[in-house]
């Protein structure tokens, strides 16, 4: 009954974005986007520009074809709404969905591809370097803060990490 819950509630696909569907993906125009229109305001422009130079294509594909980063997107229908980035497999680099698909589970349905990799490859816990606007996005998925409110280039985040149960339990 759970699956077939699940189903209905969330029409969705979600693949792995490699370096081979980097540019098809669409995925660098969505985390823009949604940066743009809930993130930029937070940070000083040094962050801004940080933040750009970070997922530029040249500096995401390298991070890519280097297996330093995994990526998945969330498509609905064709569509990128929502997209996850690990680096080093345990840190949450990028997380971002489409304003129009806010609240529709997406977060957490890409949340949940980072968990079960991490399971498979024996990691117990998964860190994050949250936006502020983030903050109770990633409370609600198991997160808690570790630190107070940083500042690193600009960019204002709060470290967070989220143990998961032990998986030989």
């Amino acid at each position: 009954m759970e699956i077939k819950e699940n189903i209905i509630d969330f029409p969705y696909s979600i693949t792995e974005i490699t370096t081979d569907t980097l540019k098809s993906s669409n995925v660098l125009q969505l985390i823009w986007r949604v940066f743009e229109e809930f993130e930029a305001y937070q940070h000083s422009a040094e962050g801004v520009r940080e933040f750009q130079n970070y997922f530029e294509y040249s500096s995401i594909k390298r991070l890519l074809d280097k297996s330093e980063m995994l990526m998945w997107g969330c498509f609905n229908n064709g569509k990128i709404v929502g997209m996850i980035a690990t680096k080093h497999s345990t840190h949450i680099s990028l997380l971002f969905v489409d304003k129009k698909y806010h609240r529709q589970g997406i977060a957490r349905a890409l949340y949940q591809k980072v968990i079960e990799y991490a399971k498979n490859n024996n990691y117990s816990e998964i860190t994050v370097n949250s936006s502020l606007y983030a903050v109770e996005v990633y409370k609600k998925l198991g997160f808690v803060a570790t630190d107070t409110q940083q500042q690193k280039n600009g960019i204002r985040f709060i470290p967070m990490k989220h143990k998961f149960a032990d998986i030989n339990e």
